[in-house]
Parts: C-alpha cells; sequence; structure tokens
C-alpha cells in the first residue's frame, strides 16, 4: 500500500473519496489537536458520571434489554470487555482487508466529534490498526446494522482473534507484538462505543460509491461502443432533444455519448437505415442517466451519515455541566434505504447491458456473423458469455430486493426496529461485482464487432476503448477459453484512473 498520502480529520466534513484513500490506497490517518481535545472532553464527562453514580445508559448500567442493571468500579472495565467478546459472534467468510479498513475510518470519523466518551487511547489503538496495516478478520454475516463487525474489529485490540498483516493471516496478539503495541486497556463506556453507531454500512458504502462511479462512467463507454456497433441512430442524443427531460444524470449522459461518438463514420454512414432503434439502445440516456441521479442521492445519504454523530448514548457539554442524551443515532435507515436504492439502479444498469450484449451476438438483429466469429458452426464464438450475463442479471435482480424492508426483534423486545444496512452494503457490493462482470462482457462483445466494422473510423471515445482493451485482448478469430478473457476485460473496468487518463473528457 502506497502511504504517501495523509488524511487528517479537523472541522471539515470528510467525503467518501476519504475513507477509499485510507481503505484502499493505504493512506495514512491521524487527528487534529481540536479533535482529540473533543475527545478528552467526552471522556472527561464519562469519568465525571464514574465518580458521582448517576446511572446513565451504557456507562454504568447493562446493555440494551440489560440497561435497568447498574455497576459500578472495576464491573465498568470488566463490562467493556465483556461487551467485545459477547458481541464478537459474527459467521461467514471474511471480510476483504479494505472493507475492515473503511468501517475503522468511518468508527474514527465518528469519535472525532467528542460526542462518545471513548478513552483517547482506544482511538490511538485503531489508528494504528490502520496506519501499521494490522486488519481483523471480520467475519461477514451477522450485523443487522452494527454490533458484529465492530465487536469482531475491537477485540484485536485486546490481542484477541486473528488479523491480516504482512501479507499473512495471524494472531492479534502476535500483529500487536510486532509493531511494539500493547493490548488495550478498556474503561467505562468503551466497549459500548466501540460497537454501537452506524460505521459498519457506512464504510461499505463509501467503498460501494467508488465502485459504482467508476462504473457508471464505463457504462457509458461501452453502451456507446455496442451503440455505434449496431448502428445506432444518433438524433436520439441529440442535445436539444436530451435538454427537454432535464434530469441531471442524463444530461451526462448524453454529452458523455455524443462525445464518445465524434466523428464515427460507422455512425455518420447508418443514419435513416432504421427508424429507431431498440429501447435498450436508444434508452441510455434516460436509464444511465437515472441511475446516476440515484447515486447522487445514495452520496448524499452517506456522506451526511458519515459525518454524522452515531452514538448512543451521546455526551454533551463539558464536564461542569454536561448532559447524558439516550436516543436512536446508531439507526442506520438513511444508508439503509441508499444502499437499497443504489443497488436496484446497478442491477438496472447491469440489466440494460444484458439486452445490448444479446443484440450483439444475435444475427437476427445485429447485423453481424452469428455469435461474433468469423466461422461460425465450428466456432460457438460469444454465444455463451451471454448466458453468464443474463445469469448475473438474475442474481442482481435478487441482490435488489430491499433489505430495509425485513425486520426482526432483537435485545427483548428493546431492539425492535432495524435497518439492516451492513446487509444493504453489503449485498450492494455483491451487485457491484457482478455488474462489473457484465460490463466487462459488453465491452469484449463490443470489441469485437468493431473487428467487422472497422473499414470505417471509429469515434474518438469509441476508438480510443477499442484500443484499450486490444492490448490486453486479442480479436477472436476462433474459439478459445473465454473466460481469462472477460477478467482482463474487468480488471480494466476496476483499474482506479485509467478511463480518465484514457478518456479524460468522460465524467
Amino acid at each position: 500500500m502506497s502511504q504517501a498520502e495523509k488524511i487528517v480529520i479537523a472541522d471539515a466534513p470528510l467525503r467518501w473519496q476519504d475513507v477509499v484513500a485510507v481503505a484502499r490506497q493505504g493512506a495514512q490517518l491521524e487527528l487534529s489537536a481540536q479533535v482529540w481535545a473533543r475527545i478528552e472532553n467526552a471522556q472527561a464527562i464519562v469519568q465525571r458520571i464514574v465518580a458521582s453514580g448517576e446511572r446513565a445508559y451504557g456507562v454504568n448500567t447493562g446493555l440494551g434489554a440489560l440497561c435497568n442493571v447498574s455497576l459500578q468500579d472495576e464491573q465498568l472495565a470488566q463490562l467493556s470487555r465483556n461487551t467485545l467478546l459477547s458481541h464478537a459472534c459474527g459467521v461467514g467468510a471474511p471480510l476483504a482487508d479494505e472493507q475492515t479498513r473503511a468501517i475503522i475510518c468511518a468508527a474514527i470519523v465518528n469519535y472525532s466529534h467528542g460526542k462518545s466518551g471513548v478513552h483517547r487511547r482506544v482511538v490511538e489503538a485503531l489508528l494504528a490498526l490502520l496506519n501499521r496495516g494490522i486488519t481483523p478478520q471480520v467475519p461477514s454475516q451477522g450485523s443487522v446494522g452494527y454490533l458484529t463487525h465492530m465487536a469482531h474489529i475491537s477485540i484485536a485490540l485486546l490481542g484477541v482473534g486473528q488479523v491480516s498483516y504482512r501479507g499473512q493471516v495471524v494472531s492479534a496478539e502476535q500483529a500487536l507484538a510486532a509493531e511494539g503495541l500493547a493490548p488495550v486497556q478498556l474503561g467505562a463506556k468503551d466497549g459500548l462505543c466501540l460497537v454501537n453507531g452506524t460505521p459498519c454500512m457506512t464504510g461499505l458504502a463509501c467503498l460501494a460509491l467508488a465502485d459504482a462511479t467508476r462504473l457508471l462512467q464505463w457504462a457509458d463507454v461501452i453502451g456507446a461502443m455496442s451503440f455505434e456497433a449496431q448502428r445506432g441512430q444518433i438524433a436520439a442524443f441529440d442535445a436539444e432533444i436530451i435538454a427537454l427531460k432535464p434530469h441531471p444524470g442524463m444530461q451526462q449522459v448524453g454529452s458523455n455519448l455524443r462525445a464518445l461518438l465524434e466523428g464515427s463514420e460507422v455512425i455518420a454512414a447508418s443514419k435513416g437505415i432504421r427508424t429507431q432503434d431498440a429501447l435498450s439502445i436508444r434508452s441510455i440516456p434516460q436509464v444511465h442517466g437515472a441511475a446516476r441521479d440515484q447515486l447522487a442521492h445514495a452520496t448524499r445519504q452517506v456522506e451526511t451519515e458519515l459525518n454524522s454523530v452515531t452514538d448512543n448514548p451521546m455526551l454533551l457539554g463539558t464536564p461542569d455541566n454536561f448532559r447524558v442524551m439516550s436516543q436512536a443515532n446508531p439507526h442506520g435507515q438513511s444508508v439503509a434505504l441508499a444502499a437499497d436504492l443504489l443497488a436496484i439502479a446497478m442491477a438496472e444498469v447491469g440489466s440494460i447491458a444484458e439486452r445490448r450484449l444479446d443484440r450483439l451476438i444475435n444475427p437476427h438483429v445485429s447485423g453481424l456473423p452469428a455469435f461474433l466469429v468469423s466461422n461460425p458452426g465450428v466456432n460457438s464464438g460469444m454465444m455463451i458469455v451471454q448466458y453468464v450475463a443474463a445469469s448475473l442479471c438474475a442474481e442482481n435482480r435478487q441482490l435488489a430486493q430491499p433489505a430495509v424492508l425485513d425486520n426482526y426483534v432483537t435485545s427483548g423486545l428493546q431492539e425492535d426496529h432495524l435497518s439492516l444496512g451492513t446487509n444493504a452494503a453489503l449485498k450492494l457490493s455483491r451487485a457491484l461485482e457482478n455488474c462489473t462482470q457484465i460490463l466487462a462482457i459488453e465491452y469484449l462483445l463490443a470489441a469485437q464487432a468493431f473487428e467487422f466494422l472497422k473499414q470505417q473510423r471509429f469515434g474518438a471515445g469509441t476508438d480510443a476503448a477499442w484500443k484499450l482493451l486490444r492490448q490486453k485482448v486479442p480479436a477472436y478469430d476462433q474459439d478459445r477459453w473465454l473466460a481469462p478473457d472477460i477478467a482482463s476485460a474487468a480488471a480494466l473496468l476496476k483499474a482506479p484512473a485509467l478511463l480518465q487518463e484514457v478518456l479524460p473528457g468522460v465524467q
């Protein structure tokens, strides 16, 4: 991981790009002096509560349905430790390191507001996990919105559990020792601070925003290639026509498509060959544009949550004049709805791509050799990759079912309405991966279609995209093992800044 970049949490709101820089690029995370002062002020309030004996949920009481059980003295530190151990009960395959790092980053942003009461040493220990490359192994399943994932992260601070460290999975105890770090001593409220709030769904959603942003740009490029390969009627993308339906996303897609197809002899020669194209071809601005608008909405929701205080209880004021407020900010309804909506939008982007790519291989409508191979019959050509895309679309339809509508009762009726926001963010991640593969398949097929049309000049952008793929994947002359070609195309779609380097005009 590159460690050149540094993200400093101060008073300005963080953006999803900051979380992604920490999670994926290994940017170092730091807190400013004023942030540390806020954290220490809230911890001083905790100490005042403990000294006074005033009952405050999660500071000197049990948790959830046990909120009326009062605790004192050494029980408070024991409660924090027990909270982490008892809540670390997730199941399933572990999260990817970048997912866990995104969650830790979002948790630290939450503490930076100084309304949590967590000890400074706990935040320093979480920063050490990020900045020294110690990533807890976190089971992916078992969250109704919060709790289990953060508990599995937090037990690593105690030297419990497994972590990813220097390319290997080792015990947390071993990794801490290798870095000269001691297990953290927890105090009152630390355990509760570590497990509640919405950093899990929010951190995961930040990664999803990065992937969706990149994929929606690629979808315009690849959709333009399919449009050109099928000799689409460019009048449908006319700026005056597009402006009559002024959704912002649609305007951007229309602009992208016109720029990508600029100078295309294929499009110019095809003018008037049909009255209108199939909807999957002519409605790219409307469908891709709607997805972009949902992404913009999801971005606002996620970034607002990222910069929110999501603890319960909150500690307001100063040690001499404070309030302890029990409320429901750990409820992640906003992120859950945003993630569900974005999953629907991305499933639709994959769905229209599958319809476009099917038309490329179908000789009844393509005007091209059957299944895009010169000698069909002895060669099956690109026939079966369309089956793969259809399968992925079917799975995305299942993943687009809203998680937020599910509800279960937990903690003895105390927590009886749940967002399921972490499930929503995780299934969004899977939908985005499926959409990546569908678009990679369309990219392969559109590029192959270009092989039969290259006597004429392609559009400025579509030609560049075709040549980019050909650097990795040769033309398909006869049947060969196709899975590596899909993987190569998908790798291009996942490269963080590649599209801007090749086609800087695509927004």
